[in-house]
């Protein structure tokens, strides 16, 4: 596969980037393209890269610029109905703050099930595999902001 996406034969899904950025121990946002401008930037949705899982059922935006290594990244996700995203552990003491703008979710994390609807939010250590699940008939918007423990590079 990563000869594949080195030869631009292929995209990596969201859970090759994952892995790959967690092999090298650095922060998801390290694998993709930086910024070489100050100032203000503004993320036009449409412009904006957007992962998606294998079976598109999932999908991860950015709602920051690639310009450096960073202790918190922040992101829109979507979840169709009846979907199911697991997620490998993060880098020790990563912490994930989420909050649901639409739908109805379930996350499994710490051996326990929490069901979140829409303005429900919460804040877990993400460095075991937790899973997202949506239980509603309403694809599932929220809005991610994964803490690194560290900065890395620094």
């Amino acid at each position: 596969m990563l000869g594949q996406i080195e030869l631009a034969q292929s995209a990596p899904t969201i859970n090759v980037v994952w892995k790959i950025a967690r092999a090298l121990e650095v922060p998801f946002s390290a694998l993709l393209k930086a910024r070489t401008a100050a100032g203000p930037v503004v993320l036009k949705a449409g412009a904006s890269k957007v992962l998606t899982s294998q079976d598109g059922t999932f999908s991860s935006r950015a709602l920051f610029p690639f310009d450096e290594p960073r202790r918190a990244e922040f992101y829109e996700l979507h979840l169709k109905s009846g979907a199911v995203e697991e997620a490998e552990a993060h880098a020790p003491g990563t912490t994930e703050n989420l909050v649901v703008t639409r739908g109805s979710l379930e996350i499994d994390a710490h051996g326990t099930t929490h069901k979140l609807t829409a303005g429900d939010a919460i804040v877990f250590e993400a460095d075991v595999p937790h899973v997202y699940r949506n239980v509603g008939s309403d694809e599932v918007i929220m809005y991610l902001v994964m803490t690194y423990a560290e900065q890395l590079g620094a």
